[in-house]
């Protein structure tokens, strides 16, 4: 009977991210233009959450997805790496002027702060950032001879997530690079949101090609034809 009657999908992206509220933390998968679940994004611009803490690898490029959302002015604060690269020309103006605040965070221990949360890990200790003003105001402990920065894990309220293809319970596979951040993100959050290229039957995914399973999945919409960051930066900017 459960068998029949879990359906995670969601009819639209609009309604999918219907219910995420001003002050929410919102994690955001992507790598450069990876793997960025643009139609979600845009979703959250017509939606009007405001007061948002966003956390995702970099802080958008061009004018669209994350750097739109971040160009409406409802990010108050954002938690990346990459917080100034190609084209990132709307976080940088919204910082220069004050109207968001920045936690830069190393690559590598983004990724293990994430996974840390959806672990259930209350800390750990990294290399990474000893001696840097990313050190600033953290614990320093010395093991073995080496000091050593104490990072805490990074939950979130919400993930959205783009993935390759689901089934209605939520399963997900990836395509290639674009599975960067997704599957530790879906694990890190309270409500995991995720479009897919494809929406197939329960059976039509091998279990041994299931990268996340659905019990992190809360809800999933098919988006056929997601924009292609890469072709709108170009028409933006020229090749």
């Amino acid at each position: 009977y459960a068998r029949r009657m879990i359906d995670k999908q969601a009819p639209s992206a609009a309604q999918a991210v219907a219910d995420i509220g001003d002050g929410a933390t919102i994690l955001i998968s992507g790598f450069g233009q990876s793997g960025n679940p643009t139609e979600l994004i845009d979703a959250v611009v017509e939606q009007g959450a405001a007061d948002l803490t966003l956390i995702a690898n970099n802080a958008g490029n061009g004018r669209t997805g994350l750097a739109g959302l971040i160009g409406t002015g409802r990010v108050s604060r954002m938690v990346c790496s990459f917080p100034r690269s190609s084209h990132s020309f709307i976080f940088n103006d919204a910082y220069q002027a004050g109207e968001i605040e920045l936690e830069t965070v190393p690559q590598g221990t983004l990724a293990e702060r994430i996974r840390a949360a959806g672990a259930g890990i209350g800390g750990f200790y990294a290399r990474t950032s000893v001696g840097t003003p990313l050190a600033e105001g953290k614990e320093v402990r010395s093991i073995d001879g080496r000091d050593y920065v104490l990072e805490h894990p990074l939950h979130a309220d919400f993930a959205l997530i783009k993935a390759e293809r689901a089934d209605r319970w939520g399963n997900l596979t990836y395509r290639k690079a674009s599975r960067n951040f997704g599957p530790p993100m879906c694990m890190a959050a309270k409500t995991t949101i995720v479009q897919v290229r494809e929406i197939v039957e329960l059976g039509g995914i091998d279990p041994e090609h299931v990268v996340t399973p659905s019990i992190f999945v809360d809800r999933v919409v098919e988006v056929r034809h997601p924009v292609s960051e890469a072709h709108i930066l170009m028409e933006e900017f020229g090749s």
